[in-house]
């Protein structure tokens, strides 16, 4: 077992790219708006999105290749399509999470420094990161981020529970007016990521393989079952935080990312006391610092190697090429949007859950296909889970856009 605690990295670093929006923002906004009636859709689109997940961790350590590899395999015109949807939404996703990065800094802080200043200085520091530390500086960063974040949050449960004397409603709510149906569509989306972070998997997965021995399938998805069901617990603790301290309180949250911040905060502390406002402020922070992080280094690790498969070679648009990019993208998406966070938010997490059946399938397409090992092709119960999962997402996805 401790060896197998050693092993762990893509695992934990893929829980903190989810653990964010996904967590923080939606799961907190599906308590505090249908109390736990929603409980029944983050269960199901954790269930259904696994195996695509899963196979990123699968593909790599078995062929020794990412995902993007396998895509190219399967034709020139996937790992275009790819390329699309990637650059179409990572500008979105990489403002939104650091929108509310930086209001959290502000609503810890102060507002001495403004929240333009912040998201500029916090972008600045990941780049640092990034850039000098590369990925083991990120995999070890990971594992205290998580750790903290973990204790806070199950603490926070724990005392806002106790601390309840209403019966909580178990009843589950199935989403009527569009209204309500673009909330449920945008919390599935993000729930607990989108399913292209199966592909920045692959790529952490073959950078963990070359700097641990022994990291293998098999320890490849123990880290990465470990990942995805803290993250599971957490976003239900989430839901019950935001059921427990807002549901008929008559409160909403606010499309500002200060104020938003600030009710955030407010809410664990509401729960555990004025004493644990910086200990909670600091641990939603880091939570929120890490996912910033995380896609500020997974979309262009992966936008590089998708670039060199298309041109066949090496070329400037490397991975600091993109990383410049989508941090310069990213500031001026924010000038333009600072003070509709939600809107922005709903527009990726809305683009995310419309692209997940398109992942879905050539996924699983690459991993139960010829270029991977019948060794490591997925079991029965995984075929059949893959194939209700890809139901399940366009049936959905198809509801959305009728509704609209």
């Amino acid at each position: 077992m401790l060896n197998k605690l050693k092993t762990l990295g893509p695992g934990l670093i893929f829980a903190g790219a989810c653990i964010g929006v996904s967590h923080l923002v939606q799961s907190t906004r599906a308590g505090a708006d249908f109390g736990l009636g929603l409980i029944w859709a983050l269960l199901l689109v954790n269930l259904f999105k696994y195996p695509f997940f899963q196979y990123g961790s699968r593909y790599a350590t078995a062929t020794g290749e990412s995902l993007l590899d396998g895509y190219k395999k399967l034709g020139r015109g996937i790992l275009v399509a790819y390329f699309i949807i990637s650059f179409a939404t990572m500008f979105t996703v990489q403002t939104a999470v650091t929108i509310v990065t930086a209001g959290l800094a502000s609503s810890i802080f102060g507002t001495i420094i403004s929240l333009k200043s912040w998201t500029i200085i916090i972008l600045i520091i990941c780049l640092i990161i990034l850039i000098l530390g590369k990925y083991r500086l990120l995999d070890r960063l990971m594992k205290v981020i998580i750790i903290t974040l973990t204790l806070s949050t199950v603490t926070a449960v724990i005392m806002a529970l106790t601390k309840n004397s209403t019966p909580i409603s178990l009843q589950q709510v199935l989403p009527k007016n569009k209204i309500e149906i673009a909330f449920l569509i945008a919390f599935m989306g993000w729930m607990p990521g989108p399913l292209d972070i199966s592909v920045w998997q692959s790529l952490w997965s073959l950078e963990k393989q070359n700097t641990t021995k022994n990291y293998n399938t098999k320890s490849a998805i123990f880290d990465f079952n470990v990942g995805y069901i803290g993250t599971v617990i957490l976003g239900i603790g989430f839901v019950l935080l935001g059921t427990l301290i807002m549901f008929n309180s008559g409160e909403t949250f606010s499309n500002s990312a200060t104020i938003f911040s600030g009710q955030l905060i407010n809410m664990y502390t509401t729960s555990l006391g004025n004493w644990a406002y910086i200990i909670i402020g600091i641990a939603a922070f880091t939570t929120m610092f890490s996912t910033t992080l995380t896609t500020l280094d997974a979309a262009p690790r992966a936008m590089d190697k998708t670039t060199q498969l298309l041109l066949r070679k090496s070329t400037m648009f490397n991975y600091r090429f993109w990383i410049g990019i989508l941090s310069i993208g990213t500031v001026c998406i924010f000038l333009f949007f600072a003070a509709e966070m939600g809107f922005l938010i709903k527009v990726a997490t809305i683009l995310s859950f419309i692209t997940a059946p398109f992942f879905a399938i050539v996924n699983y397409k690459l991993i139960s296909g010829k270029h991977t090992p019948k060794a490591y092709h997925p079991s029965k119960s995984l075929h059949i889970l893959s194939i209700s999962g890809i139901i399940f997402l366009i049936g959905f996805s198809l509801w959305y856009i009728t509704t609209l």
